[in-house]
């Protein structure tokens, strides 16, 4: 298929290095690396994925980006390495009418899922069984706050002159029918959280948070997103050691 893009204008050159899995050559589990990953992948602009293996660095690398983990980028041979910045740039840079804006139109599409990981953290860290029903509920309290949200409509998804009242919403993701950095944000997280939570606090997010349900089933049907993931191995191995408990 031919590239529909102004064949005048160049493509930069962009090679994105990201954590690689335990074989040392899959996508490992991090989801900056994957933030990053989706980001440049729903732009639409060509680039390179190099997987860094964090048990041997390659000489290269440590050469290249010097006491740096991933992820880093390189956009035109200029190194970059904070992935917040790099967003930004990547944002700023590849903007319209070239590549998409990827930014949300609602801040708290950014907001209501930044306490999640945190709480997820703090309950598969947990080494005490009888503290996990406080974890837990804390948990919960997030996913509840999350669904919340994905269930109320958008003021843009309201029609005034409709007479049938929108009650719940019908979007796709956080702040409409198109993923944002917002998603990019908070999809690898909602992942790992369903992976290594399941495995080893046999927690399921409850079937009553249709919301997030229907979210999450949307995100796993665009390859943006499962193309990205590591395999589910990948995050049950980075919690394996953190994740035991006294009984």
């Amino acid at each position: 298929m031919a590239d529909p893009r102004p064949s005048s204008q160049a493509d930069p050159e962009i090679e994105l290095f990201v954590k690689a899995g335990s074989d040392g050559e899959s996508i490992g589990n991090c989801p900056f690396c994957q933030r990053l990953f989706m980001i440049l992948w729903l732009k639409g602009v060509k680039f390179n994925v190099t997987t860094v293996d964090m048990t041997r660095k390659p000489e290269e690398l440590k050469d290249l980006a010097p006491g740096t983990n991933p992820p880093f980028l390189i956009y035109n041979k200029e190194l970059k390495t904070d992935f917040i910045k790099i967003e930004e740039f990547l944002e700023h840079t590849l903007a319209p009418p070239r590549y998409p804006h990827l930014s949300p139109k609602n801040k708290e599409s950014f907001d209501v899922g930044c306490n999640l990981f945190a709480k997820f953290s703090a309950y598969i860290k947990n080494a005490q069984k009888e503290a996990n029903k406080n974890f837990e509920k804390s948990l919960l309290k997030e996913f509840k706050r999350l669904d919340d949200y994905l269930n109320t409509p958008l003021l843009d998804e309201i029609d005034p002159d409709s007479a049938e009242e929108l009650t719940v919403s019908r979007r796709l993701f956080l702040d409409g029918d198109q993923l944002t950095l917002a998603d990019c944000s908070l999809l690898p997280k909602l992942n790992i959280i369903k992976v290594a939570a399941k495995k080893y606090r046999d927690f399921d997010i409850p079937g009553e948070f249709s919301g997030v349900w229907r979210y999450l089933h949307n995100a796993y049907a665009r390859e943006e997103f499962t193309h990205t993931c590591p395999e589910d191995k990948e995050i049950e191995n980075t919690y394996a050691s953190v994740a035991k408990q006294k009984s």
